[in-house]
């Protein structure tokens, strides 16, 4: 199993695109906190300071307020937001920062001053907006915009432009959390499809089979075209993943919707479907010239796959092209053309903790950071993997140090892993949709594991007595 090491103590990690340096540094030695105070703020630390290791919540959120002359950095605001709600919830956070800055700009008071708040305004515009683009879907909650709207309302007398951009934010967030929305909706339409099997009784006396389905050579014969549309597909399921915050929620008790955490179950599903898609389309066809036809389509789909840097429909297909009832078909199998098949298996080798697979993902990235078109930009990680990453390094370090601090170099490195995802998922396709193709991949019927299994013993006999014995097991269920 893939595991991630601890970050150490003292040690600092860099998140995709934001500064390497955050200008705060620990109060585990510090004394009981005062209350809030604009000066002299965390602002005030030199930038070449010691990295932050841990620090208390307060300490930490206050740390978060911007004030007139300081604006935390934005690697900060990213590790903090996404790993504060373990903590606290989204709502209390911001009802908290509002709080502190009501107090610390004096907003509760009239008449306002006005330079000042024109100093602190933008500030805490762009804070809001950070977040509203970041982890969209806290403001769905309409405690989270009616926070937001009261905080403009008080610094609006100074410069109503403040409502212009306010209400601009409010429209993209709208614009985003449809986006999120459509995204939630493919992830629940591919997993009731997924239920969806072919009757396991249909699959015998393949000399004369009803016209149970179409095939995917029918529907598509181009590898290049499906592979597109598989990326398709993942890039929108990946929008129903738009909050980071669906990593930390499955392992930890969290204030997070808990359509986060079905949503990331609903895409390994998908994943889990393409796999028996793949395998059912090999083991459908009645001759073997047929099935090694199939097998050599799929090999060039995942050529393709790996070409665009969609490494999770690849593993999808490779392992669907891995499962026992195909991979038994040696009849078939020696029809085919396989050797590129095997340098792609090569890459998605698990031994060394998956290194060929990840020397490919540093590629690819590398690729994404220099590209030109959006084409080039496409990364999708094999997403199982990915999520098993974080799990070990969210299982490997306590959230709390002994002293009650928050263990925030921790979270720093989390906030780099899933940083990193969600620069890659904000990519638009940039390939046009075949709508026939999509609705194939998300209707098609699937055989069950049993299903499988009796098409494979049907089309090239069983060879030793537990094949025997299984096959006739699942003969004798399909009459009953």
């Amino acid at each position: 199993m893939p595991q991630t090491a601890c970050p150490a103590a003292g040690t600092m990690f860099t998140p995709t695109g934001f500064s390497p340096h955050l200008a705060i540094c620990s109060d585990a030695d510090t004394e009981e906190e005062e209350g809030p105070r604009e000066s002299p703020g965390p602002g005030a630390w030199p930038s070449d300071g010691p990295p932050i290791t841990s620090a208390s919540l307060d300490t930490l959120i206050q740390h978060l307020v911007p004030t007139t002359d300081y604006y935390p950095e934005k690697a900060y605001v990213f590790t903090f937001l996404l790993s504060a709600r373990l903590f606290i919830s989204p709502p209390e956070l911001l009802a908290r920062l509002c709080e502190t800055c009501i107090k610390q700009q004096h907003l509760d008071q009239s008449p306002l001053d006005t330079a000042k708040v024109r100093k602190f305004g933008p500030k805490i515009l762009q804070l809001l907006t950070e977040w509203t683009e970041t982890f969209p879907t806290d403001f769905r909650e309409e405690k989270m915009v009616g926070l937001f709207k009261d905080i403009i309302h008080r610094i609006a007398p100074c410069d109503e432009a403040y409502w212009k951009t306010l209400n601009q934010v409010l429209q993209t967030l709208n614009q985003k959390l449809a986006a999120i929305t459509q995204g939630e909706e493919s992830i629940v339409r591919v997993n009731t499809s997924s239920v969806s099997s072919i009757s396991d009784k249909l699959v015998a006396f393949k000399a004369k089979p009803p016209p149970i389905q179409k095939d995917m050579l029918s529907i598509c014969h181009d590898p290049y075209t499906l592979a597109q549309q598989l990326t398709h597909v993942e890039l929108l399921a990946l929008c129903g993943l738009m909050c980071g915050t669906v990593f930390l929620c499955p392992w930890q008790p969290c204030f997070s919707d808990q359509k986060k955490t079905t949503n990331l179950e609903a895409y390994v599903r998908w994943f889990n479907r393409l796999c028996y898609l793949v395998a059912t389309e090999i083991c459908m066809p009645a001759k073997k010239k047929q099935r090694a036809q199939v097998i050599e389509f799929f090999i060039d789909v995942a050529r393709e796959c790996f070409n665009i840097g969609n490494f999770n429909s690849l593993m999808a297909i490779i392992s669907g092209m891995n499962m026992s009832p195909v991979s038994r078909l040696k009849k078939t199998w020696g029809k085919a053309k396989t050797a590129k098949f095997f340098i792609l298996e090569h890459q998605m080798d698990p031994t060394g903790n998956f290194y060929n697979y990840r020397t490919a993902l540093r590629g690819a990235a590398h690729r994404s950071q220099t590209a030109n078109s959006n084409r080039e930009k496409i990364v999708i990680p094999f997403f199982s993997l990915l999520i098993k990453d974080i799990y070990f390094l969210n299982e490997g370090c306590a959230n709390r140090l002994p002293n009650g601090h928050v263990h925030f170099a921790k979270f720093v490195e989390l906030a780099r892993q899933v940083g990193e995802f969600m620069t890659w998922k904000q990519i638009e396709c940039p390939f046009e949709t075949d709508r026939s193709i999509l609705h194939y991949l998300h209707t098609a019927p699937i055989f069950s594991e049993d299903g499988l299994y009796l098409a494979s013993y049907e089309s090239e006999s069983p060879e030793n007595q537990v094949e025997k014995d299984r096959w006739k097991a699942l003969r004798y269920d399909r009459y009953q």
